[in-house]
């Protein structure tokens, strides 16, 4: 009987002893796989669920931020699964990885932008060719194989951010674009709208173009660069969310703000701030929130076989001091969880 008594708790300890290792591993890969950054597991859908991705160009841009919120709006009426994943700073290698991470897993959609033409419609093709649909949102691959394009007319927004200026500046001005990206296939639509709008105006002069890489840093410094070189600048057009926010802090660091117009694009809170005191004149406004929202529909429709127009542009805008506050606020306010 006790030979008995010692076998059994012998077995137990063993037991006890893998259940323990078990969970010690167990909880060890969690926290590695929880602190990967940009690298969140593209996991199974559950209860069947349609499961989409929506790849952004920068991950905690607010901008970005408010497409999500939209999308996940339209994810829990539709009862989908939806995934938020992308590079945490703009960069197009890790969002082409992403990408083809997600068609890897086999998901049921991607949302993405198309950003370049070289990069992102050759990797959009691979995709529809595993028969998985792809909505471009925001910027389009108009020569890609993509199923529907939701978001911005990206060159009418640059061309209405022109005639803005040249009403504003009653055509004469002399201006320096600095913008997002000079390879982005959006940035670049938003210049050469810009430059039609005011190809006509004798008053005008385009001075410069610089690039931002979408950061608030880079477009200050190169505002400063500018008006160093070019002291005769005195209009300012930023065609990314950040570029105006830089512009006006080294507008405001030269006390120029009486004598320097700036029209931006997008209304972070920092733009409104800016906008209220005067320091940016005009915004370029648009819908990130009815661009995630209407993509999620969409892509429901899609996989249901329903028709979805090939492009769906949502609405743009300029707006002004006497335009604040603008409604519906979900397109436009930021609120961080």
């Amino acid at each position: 009987m006790r030979k008995r008594w010692k076998w059994i708790i012998y077995a137990s300890s063993i037991v006890a002893l893998v259940a323990s290792a078990s969970f010690t591993i167990y909880c060890a890969w969690k926290v590695y796989a929880y602190h990967q950054p940009g690298e969140r597991e593209i996991n199974e859908h559950e209860n069947n669920a349609y499961h989409f991705v929506l790849v952004p160009e920068e991950l905690d841009n607010d901008y970005w931020r408010l497409v999500e919120k939209g999308a996940k709006a339209a994810a829990k009426e539709t009862g989908v699964h939806l995934e938020y994943v992308g590079p945490r700073q703009a960069n197009i290698d890790e969002h082409i990885r992403i990408l083809e991470k997600a068609a890897a897993s086999k998901v049921d959609g991607i949302m993405t932008q198309g950003l370049t033409e070289k990069e992102f419609t050759p990797m959009i093709n691979r995709i529809i060719e595993k028969n998985i649909p792809v909505v471009t949102v925001d910027t389009d691959a108009p020569t890609s194989k993509r199923t529907a394009y939701i978001g911005t007319d990206n060159y009418y927004a640059g061309f209405i951010a022109g005639r803005a200026l040249a009403e504003d500046m009653r055509g004469k001005a002399n201006v320096a674009i600095i913008t997002g990206s000079l390879t982005a296939s959006h940035q670049k639509l938003r210049v050469q709208g810009f430059k039609d709008a005011v190809k006509k105006e004798k008053g005008i002069r385009i001075i410069a173009v610089e690039e931002s890489n979408i950061t608030r840093i880079q477009a200050a410094e190169k505002a400063y660069s500018i008006l160093k070189k070019h002291p005769e600048v005195n209009a300012f057009y930023g065609t990314s969310a950040l570029d105006a926010i830089g512009i006006a802090k080294v507008i405001e660091q030269f006390h120029r703000e009486k004598e320097t117009y700036i029209i931006g694009f997008d209304t972070l809170p920092e733009t409104i701030h800016y906008l209220q005191k005067g320091t940016i004149h005009a915004t370029v406004v648009q819908e990130p929130y009815e661009m995630g929202y209407r993509a999620v529909k969409a892509m429901v429709d899609i996989i249901k076989g329903n028709d979805v127009p090939s492009v769906t542009n949502t609405e743009t805008k300029v707006i002004r001091k006497q335009d604040l506050p603008l409604r519906p606020a979900r397109n436009y306010e930021v609120k961080h969880d």
